[in-house]
């Protein structure tokens, strides 16, 4: 599926897992409100509240009734991995299809870097 068809939710799940893997939300520390990331979003809360709710399934937080999700022990890494695991075994298949048909070799790419 490309990033352009995806769910707004799931493209907010990734935003905020990127933000968590690179540490601009480390563990033990709160997420936004859901009403403050929609509004810095541009985003409808319920995508949101959706997009949060995906983190909490998965383990990656904890909710502290009223007072808000954080991000626990062990989340960047584990999202770390998952996301690579999915890069692996989706993406870059698709990715190496491509580059044969164009005719790129991977050295190439390495050399451009």
């Amino acid at each position: 599926m490309s990033q352009q068809s995806r769910p707004v939710y799931l493209k907010l799940r990734d935003q905020i897992a990127a933000a968590i893997i690179e540490g601009e939300y480390s563990e033990g520390e709160m997420l936004p409100s859901v009403r403050a990331f929609a509004a810095a979003q541009g985003a409808n809360p319920l995508t949101v509240a959706k997009a949060y709710q995906q983190f909490q399934s998965d383990g990656l937080v904890e909710v502290q009734r009223g007072v808000g999700m954080y991000v626990v022990r062990g989340a960047a890494e584990k999202l770390r991995r998952s996301e690579r695991d999915q890069f692996i075994t989706e993406e870059w298949p698709e990715i190496r299809s491509r580059m044969a048909r164009l005719g790129i070799k991977p050295a190439e790419l390495l050399e451009s870097v």
